[in-house]
């Protein structure tokens, strides 16, 4: 049965900064408004349901129009059989009938390693089990645990600043009855900064930096236009590479769209390979979800196999949405070396696929930076913005927050950060 949880926006949607989180005493000064702006303002009201398919297609498309990631992953991420990870929900915000915007959010156990900076996570470790409340706490988040961008889809005339206060009371209201530590609006880009820094002073939210996405905006219309986009010397570089790789390893390559249970089954095996070497881990993906999203139209998978006996020794998922080509997922097998250069194998392949496909945009992720900066990549600034339920720790928080910078966060960041070509903007 769907829940409902009507709000109706008032004046004074202010929410003061204390552990009950209800209205707070600045707002009740607030003057109301005339009858006349009463009379014009328009009357949002949130919604709740509990999966992607309750809400109408047509609904989905109106808010999450490409290149945004919609219906497509939030269905595969429900099939994924997750529920010991992450339980999802849907903040609709209404006009009447009108759905006007869709706000996915999820919960989860948060490490305080993927955030913190890492003298701070040592010494909460030094605590051990007394201190792994504060290491581990179950949080609200607003965002997709598989996108690089936090979303709150809107209709086309609909702003975030309309309703965020609205919002804000209804997910604060839902972290109090779910027992979250925490509420994060989870990697938001630039411009919706705005918004959720005025809904920051009104509601008590800290703000800190979150790891950067990773984005081509043109590449050309073939490999070689690719090619001459980049500096001379990441041009060598890339060059080399491929050269180096295909003197090493012969593979042919595929792409798949629907892969059969055997293709899954390679590139679950490739996958798990890169997950277990990975530094930052936040989902733990399952069989289900490759079975799930891989059925997706939006879907293809890029796999390269040793030539002499047919294995699967590389793979990439790419989503297409609209014009934006998108580096999901891949995987390796590290059994061939360092020389085999199959994450530039895989690279040349998708750009040539997502060129011929009318790609002008590719967008790869938040890991591997080092590699990214010598493929092109410019960095995408994201932001997180958030509150905890017991003031004193949200104290705390604001001050760790205020030391968390990118090269805080990943040593390849960090590494690419002191070398030439990126900017340290969000520092």
């Amino acid at each position: 049965m769907r829940s409902r949880h009507q709000l109706h926006m008032r004046y004074s949607s202010l929410l003061r900064l204390r552990y009950d989180g209800e209205f707070g005493e600045a707002a009740a000064r607030r003057e109301p408004p005339s009858a006349e702006a009463s009379a014009v303002a328009p009357a949002f009201e949130i919604q709740w349901r509990s999966s992607a398919n309750e809400i109408p297609g047509d609904a989905w498309r109106r808010c999450f129009p490409p290149p945004l990631e919609g219906l497509w992953l939030y269905s595969a991420l429900e099939k994924a059989e997750l529920e010991d990870q992450f339980r999802f929900a849907y903040g609709l915000v209404m006009r009447g009938s009108e759905i006007v915007a869709i706000a996915p959010v999820f919960e989860a156990i948060l490490p305080i390693s993927l955030v913190a900076p890492r003298l701070v996570d040592w010494a909460l470790r030094l605590g051990g089990r007394f201190l792994r409340h504060l290491r581990f706490q179950k949080t609200l988040f607003v965002g997709c645990p598989c996108s690089d961008e936090g979303t709150v889809g809107m209709v086309p005339g609909v702003r975030l600043a309309d309703f965020a206060g609205l919002l804000q009371q209804a997910l604060w209201e839902r972290a109090r009855e779910g027992k979250a530590a925490c509420l994060v609006w989870k990697d938001f880009p630039e411009s919706a900064w705005p918004a959720l820094r005025a809904l920051s002073r009104e509601a008590g939210l800290g703000e800190a930096v979150s790891y950067p996405g990773t984005r081509i905006m043109d590449i050309g219309s073939d490999f070689e236009s690719y090619l001459g986009r980049l500096t001379a010397n990441r041009r060598h570089n890339l060059r080399k590479k491929l050269r180096l790789s295909r003197d090493h390893v012969d593979v042919t390559v595929e792409l798949v769209s629907n892969p059969d249970a055997a293709c899954i089954e390679e590139i679950w095996r490739l996958f798990q390979n890169t997950y277990e070497r990975a530094t930052t881990k936040f989902e733990r993906l399952t069989k289900k979800f490759w079975e799930a999203v891989c059925q997706q139209a939006q879907s293809r998978v890029i796999i390269l196999r040793e030539r002499s006996v047919g294995k699967a020794v590389a793979f990439m998922l790419v989503i297409m949405q609209g014009q934006r080509a998108i580096n999901k997922f891949i995987g390796l097998d590290y059994g061939l070396g360092t020389k085999a250069y199959l994450y530039f194998r895989l690279w040349e392949e998708f750009i040539r696929f997502a060129t011929q496909a009318g790609a002008e945009e590719v967008q790869s992720g938040q890991t591997a930076y080092r590699a990214k900066r010598d493929l092109g990549h410019a960095l995408v600034p994201l932001n997180n913005f958030f509150r905890y339920r017991n003031p004193l720790i949200q104290l705390i928080a604001l001050s760790f927050a205020k030391r968390i910078s990118w090269s805080s966060l990943d040593e390849d960041l960090a590494h690419a950060m002191r070398s030439r070509g990126w900017s340290s903007r969000a520092e």
